[in-house]
């Protein structure tokens, strides 16, 4: 690890090498590098993706709603592999200006709607449907206050935490220690809150859940981040580590973590969903030996 101490220059320059595991897609420029335009399918909502946090807050969503009864919630999802650089074709540049997944395009509707921003997605699909969303009152303000937390905290767990515990080129103990204790502050507020309720926003599961569980969930259950839940103490919340448990068991959040899902193991890999079957049919377990 380099001791040599860092003097930023006058005026920064953008070096390609610059940003470790993720220096082949990270750029300080906006717009699209190429031009591809984005598959479409039968349903009323095209959703284009990756199975990460933000990813599967999503098809959670999707699926939650699918299995409460809404049938009007069906869905494409379609893989944007974004080390590939999927996110900077113009046809999703187009759905999502900012290049990051997930975006959604809804076509429920008489002209087609783009949705960008994890949160935002969330918030539409509660209000068209009416669901895991209190129509009104306190109750409605609690759970937008913390999907709006997870949305405004999230970016120290991720681009801190997870970036300088696991992703960076080297480890240096500065910005580890800086967002590791952010970290633990941030499951000390959650474990707080579920000490007294049996879900984020209280006694009802919502969008808020639905929003923190990929993230600080999945973190206490050792998904998140190679072995950071043994580093952070994570079974010490636990309060945090009974939600992760109650959410996980759920059918819906068991099927959304699978949809666009490109790694781990095959059979929780479903890279695109089309109808409610391939989650039985298409599964990379089931489709990789027949390509051999």
């Amino acid at each position: 690890m380099s001791d040599t101490p860092y003097t930023p220059p006058k005026v920064w320059k953008w070096e390609q090498a610059n940003g470790g595991e993720f220096a082949s897609i990270n750029r300080p420029i906006a717009g699209a590098t190429h031009d591809k335009d984005l598959p479409a399918g039968k349903h009323p909502f095209q959703l284009y993706s990756l199975a990460t946090p933000n990813g599967v807050k999503v098809t959670v969503m999707f699926e939650e709603l699918l299995a409460a009864g809404h049938k009007d919630a069906e869905y494409d999802a379609w893989l944007i592999s974004i080390g590939d650089g999927d996110q900077f074709g113009s046809g999703f540049v187009g759905v999502n200006p900012n290049s990051k997944i997930p975006a959604l395009l809804d076509r429920s509707g008489a002209e087609p709607v783009r949705v960008f921003e994890s949160g935002s997605i969330l918030l539409h699909l509660a209000e068209k449907f009416g669901a895991f969303l209190p129509k009104e009152g306190a109750a409605r303000t609690e759970t937008l206050n913390w999907l709006f937390w997870q949305m405004g905290s999230a970016p120290y767990l991720g681009g801190g935490f997870g970036h300088f515990y696991a992703y960076a080129p080297e480890k240096w103990q500065y910005p580890i220690d800086r967002f590791t204790m952010e970290t633990k502050r941030q499951l000390d507020v959650l474990d707080r809150q579920l000490a007294e309720h049996a879900f984020i926003a209280g006694s009802e599961y919502s969008i808020a859940d639905i929003a923190i569980w990929p993230w600080y969930g999945q973190l206490v259950l050792g998904r998140n981040y190679g072995d950071a839940a043994e580093f952070l103490d994570a079974e010490s919340y636990k309060h945090v580590v009974r939600w992760a448990k109650a959410i996980d068991a759920r059918p819906a959040v068991q099927r959304g973590r699978m949809v666009n899902r490109s790694f781990g193991d095959l059979h929780m890999q479903l890279h695109e969903r089309h109808d409610a079957g391939d989650f039985e049919t298409r599964t990379q377990d089931k489709l990789e030996p027949a390509a051999e």
